[in-house]
Order: structure tokens, then sequence, then C-alpha cells
């Protein structure tokens, strides 16, 4: 707690800094400490509240919820984590990321609160956006769950409508070593009478025991609400609604179909409180936004980008660069946290990858480069022809390596941890030239 003649921090930078020394653990999972301060600020929310969990889809499914309801004329704050770049990512109000000066009063806010009560990073950072929210006049507030759920500090707040996307086996320290176990760590964001859409084609039948113990209306993909389409177009029905002929989501991906239907089965949840209209569903679709999710930048080679870090989110990543066409080579620049099933997320990408660029990341939490490069060379693995191993300090340097032995019909693809796309999206979006383009 500050002393009262304590100064307290002036900038952004500083109260993220103070946050980062507040608690002896980086992850430390229990709501108790988060309830309490909660109950303190009096913090809580008077609009529909959507939480969103899952182990991968969240960020897009969270996108594409805001992007419909702003189109629908509603007056949206989202809650995500974590950031790429700047920590402000974290809080989008109408659509844009907040300013840092906004969050400098809840900050102290929740400082005063506490007490002595020790706050993580996450619980405290959670705690200050929320507060920011709920004192913003919204329609509706979307809160992306971090790991798990049921003890995930968002799970303070009760949701009026529970998201849970893929599930598979992330964090698995935490959360349990197979789909069964971590469904119920993720079913903890489901509350008695209210809706929980379940977007995962095959969810574990844990989740399902859980809905029903708990007393939530399920709605299960395939069973409450589906989609069908072909290559030019897609259509979605729900219990009581369809929407016909929707173009497809502007992101990118084999999985996004599978999120987008959660998205809508959401507002059908919902629709008492925020109707919607087809035409906000197709504006939503077409103009949604999400940096780092196979996200592709056209250039000379071809830059791809995306935050996959667990064997699910690489099988989708490479599923999709497969159906991008014929490249000559491909580079892939990579760097992940140590705790990570490493030898799966190289194993899967090694027939697509001629080049390797693993780098090290700002973290202590992160595997080395070196440490990468060895791991691969042990595995053995085979690519698509001879493979070369390079290892960077950083995934700018790894970027510009991978740039430098390009031709300019390669590729570059570059995976992992946010730290890594962050890396190479700190200075903007990269355009690139390669070495023997016009």
């Amino acid at each position: 707690m500050t002393s009262p003649d304590q100064q307290l921090p002036a900038t952004l930078a500083e109260w993220l800094a103070r946050c980062e020394q507040l608690h002896p653990k980086e992850i430390d999972m229990t709501l108790e400490r988060t309830r309490r301060v909660k109950e303190r600020l009096r913090l809580h929310f008077t609009v529909p509240v959507i939480a969103v969990a899952g182990t991968n889809g969240k960020g897009s499914t969270c996108a594409m919820l805001e992007a419909i309801a702003l189109q629908a004329g509603y007056r949206v704050g989202l809650y995500s984590k974590p950031h790429l770049v700047h920590f402000e990512e974290r809080c989008r109000i109408n659509g844009q990321m907040v300013d840092g000066a906004a969050l400098l009063p809840h900050f102290a806010a929740v400082e005063q609160a506490r007490g002595d009560t020790s706050l993580t990073y996450f619980e405290f950072t959670l705690l200050a956006i929320a507060r920011l929210l709920a004192e913003t006049p919204l329609d509706l507030v979307i809160l992306e769950v971090g790991m798990g759920g049921r003890l995930d500090a968002v799970n303070a707040f009760d949701a009026d409508c529970a998201v849970i996307t893929s599930i598979d086996i992330d964090h698995a320290e935490f959360l349990g070593h197979d789909r069964e176990t971590i469904a119920i760590e993720k079913a903890g964001i489901m509350r008695s009478g209210r809706p929980v859409v379940v977007s995962d084609p095959m969810p574990p039948q844990s989740l399902s025991d859980e809905a029903a113990r708990v007393g939530a209306d399920l709605w299960r993909f395939g069973r409450d609400f589906n989609y069908a389409g072909d290559k030019q177009q897609w259509s979605w029905s729900g219990r009581t609604r369809r929407f016909n002929a929707l173009a497809y989501p502007a992101l990118r991906g084999a999985n996004q179909l599978l999120n987008a239907s959660g998205v809508l089965a959401a507002f059908e949840a919902l629709r008492d409180r925020l109707p919607i209209t087809a035409q906000a569903v197709r504006q939503g679709f077409a103009t949604v936004e999400l940096p780092g999710r196979f996200q592709i930048v056209a250039g000379q080679p071809t830059l791809v980008l995306d935050v996959a870090h667990n064997p699910h989110a690489v099988a989708a990543l490479a599923q999709n660069l497969d159906q991008m066409g014929f490249f000559p080579r491909t580079h892939a620049v990579f760097g992940a946290m140590a705790d990570k099933d490493l030898g799966a997320l190289i194993t899967r990408m090694a027939p697509i990858v001629d080049h390797w660029h693993f780098t090290d990341l700002p973290v202590a939490r992160a595997a080395r480069a070196v440490d990468l490069a060895a791991l691969h060379a042990g595995l053995a693995l085979n690519g698509p022809g001879p493979v070369s191993v390079a290892c960077h300090l950083d995934p700018m340097q790894a970027l510009d390596a991978a740039l430098g032995a390009a031709d300019p019909a390669d590729r570059i693809v570059v995976f992992g941890s946010f730290l890594t796309v962050g890396g190479v999206l700190k200075d903007g979006v990269p355009r690139l030239t390669g070495k023997h383009a016009a």
C-alpha cells in the first residue's frame, strides 16, 4: 500500500512498473484478492456483459462481437489481453484504443482501495480498466478471459452471456493435462440461468456436465446453432433466427466461421437486450480487424503474422498456410515461452518451413533461441527441402535476417508468443521489399 507521504506514479509506464512489483508471483490463481478490491471499489456493470473464454479464438470472437455491436449503433467497451505493442490495446471504447492518461485516476483508485491486498499485475490492471469501463456510458461490455476461467480475475464479474471457444491443452501446469479437466476450468465463467455459447464443435463432455450442474442455458454448436457455406458465401442458423448469404469475415483463417457462429449465437441469446440487424452483421464481419491473427501483409516477400503459441493454434496456422497457394520457400521467425509444448509447435510447422530464425524474447519465461535451435536439431525433422537454422537476439533482428535471405516470391511467417509478433510490429506493420524486388 502507498504510504500517505509516498508519491503516486505520474505516468502509465510508472504504474505498470509498480504493478509488476506488487505481488511475488506473476501468476497466482485465485479470485479472492480481485473480489475483495472490487467490493471496496463498489465496482459493477449496469449494462450487458459478455465474457469470452477458450484456448484459441478468444481475440477473434471479441473483435467480431465488438464490430457487429458498433455497426448496430451500440456503445461498446472491450477488455482484452495480452497486448501486442502498447498496453493501451487492452482497453477499447467504441472501437478506439484508450488513451493512457484516461487510465491514471483508475490506477490510483485501485491503489487506494487495495489496502494491504497484494494484487498481481493482471489483477490490478484489470480492475483499473474495469473501473474505467464501468464509469463510461456504454451499452455493452466485452471481457476476454485470460488463462482458464474459473480462477481468472475476469471471473470476478458476472457475465450475462458466456462464450467458450475452442478447448485444447495449454497452460497444463495450471489448468490440467487433458481437455476434460481444462473444460471444467473454462466452464467456471458460466452462471445459473444465463446463456453459455460453446463454439467448439467437439466440446468435452465435462463442459456439458458443468452447464447442467450450474443450471446454465447451454448453446452448443451443431445443436443450437450451425453454419453452412461454400467458397463464395455462408449462412448461419440459430434457435429462432437465420442469416443467409453472408460474406466471409475479414479475419482470415480456417476456424473463423466457428468463431463467427458463436458470436451470432451470443447476440441471439441476448436479443431482448441487444437486438441486431442483418445489416449490422454484414458490416461488422466486413470491417472487423485484429492484428496478429493470421494477418497477411502484402509485399515482396509476403509476410504472415500469427500469435499461434500452442499445438492447436499452430495446427490451424499450418492449415491456413497450406491454403495460401505456392511459395518457393517459407522462412519462419519463431519465439515462445519455455513452458509451451515447443517440440509439438516446431514439429507441426516443420513440413512447411525451409529456414528457421529462432529468436530470444525480453522476458525470463521465454525459451532462448539457442535452446530452440538445439531442440529443433534433436527432433531431426525433415522440411520441404534442405533446412537452415539461425538464432537472433530479438524478433526484429530475426525478421531482418529472414528478409535478407528471402527472395521476393517467398513468404516469411512470424509466429509464437505475442512478444514475437509484437516485436516486429513495434514500429508499425512492416512493408517488406525483398533484396531483388524492384
